[in-house]
């Protein structure tokens, strides 16, 4: 006569394994607190304006750092659950959920309260009605790209296109704003112009114009989430691409950067990564136009004489 369990027992390995499956979930809860903070020092943020800049500015910079955090739990919670093989159709679907917060609505807010939602109009575009638009425009062009993205990871791909994402990430985009703002936390509302160094030289730009310019960045951000332009994934960073010691070496140069030098550092990375994935598109069309002429002339069936 075998032993009946006892209710409400679980074995140790299997407790074990119920445990590794929450590691996971608790930096994806991680992310959507981020999102969540984001969105709030936001609109504190844009309440203070017409208090206490310096307030809003410490409230911008805040929701720009937590979007930050935010990528950094996005990015963990994918690789533990990799690594302790812990992926699940539930995990999948929260992670959507956390990114369409923390990096669709977080994201789109805070470039409207901080950005161009506050300039005057410019080129006899009213600022106030198409920050509206473009902040929509990319939360809803975010949730297309995690749709697609959702899609794709359920069918079996080769190991080439898990290298590779299709269309930029939406924590790339949300990163490059956050990484805007962090870099001058200032509203653009602030003052009529802004002074910027160009090689040495000192520049003045309106606060209209510059707000414009933040529109047009958004709007190509959001065609380029849902794009067909690739960017490399980096999901085999560290573990076939370089030895143990140099992706610790490597991470410790990119914190100690990253602390002492944030700003340019954030922003450099951020503007890179949105960069590289246009410029190996226009290489491969450069590549593929040089190429036509000739494939074309080989391809071409000679016809027989009659």
């Amino acid at each position: 006569m075998s032993e009946n369990p006892i209710p409400g027992y679980i074995p140790t390995e299997t407790g074990r394994r119920r445990g590794a499956y929450v590691i996971p979930s608790l930096f994806t809860t991680a992310n959507i607190f981020c999102g969540f903070y984001a969105v709030i020092a936001a609109l504190k943020g844009y309440q203070a304006l017409s208090t206490d800049v310096a307030e809003a500015m410490r409230l911008f910079d805040n929701a720009a750092k937590a979007i930050g955090f935010a990528v950094l739990f996005d990015a963990l919670d994918g690789r533990i659950a990799r690594m302790t093989r812990t992926t699940s159709d539930f995990g999948l679907e929260l992670d959507s959920l956390a990114d369409v917060l923390s990096f669709g609505l977080a994201p789109a807010v805070l470039a409207y309260a901080w950005g161009y939602g506050t300039t005057p109009d410019v080129y006899g575009l009213e600022m106030g009605k198409a920050a509206w638009v473009v902040s929509f425009l990319y939360l809803v062009c975010g949730a297309f790209r995690l749709a697609r993205f959702n899609v794709h990871a359920r069918r079996a791909v080769a190991v080439k296109d898990r290298r590779q994402f299709i269309g930029l990430p939406i924590p790339a985009a949300a990163g490059l704003i956050a990484a805007i703002v962090h870099f001058s936390p200032m509203p653009l509302s602030a003052r009529p112009s802004h002074s910027l160094a160009l090689f040495g030289h000192p520049l003045q730009m309106e606060s209209a114009l510059l707000g414009f310019l933040l529109l047009l960045l958004v709007a190509a951000l959001s065609g380029l989430m849902i794009s067909t332009i690739r960017y490399r994934s980096f999901k085999d960073l560290g573990v076939t691409a370089l030895s143990p010691r140099w992706t610790v070496l490597l991470l410790s140069l990119l914190v100690a950067s990253i602390y002492f030098y944030s700003r340019w550092v954030l922003i450099l990375l951020a503007s890179t990564y949105v960069a590289h994935g246009i410029a190996m598109k226009g290489f491969a069309l450069l590549r593929s136009g040089r190429k036509a002429p000739v494939s074309a002339e080989v391809s071409t069936p000679i016809e027989s004489e009659p």
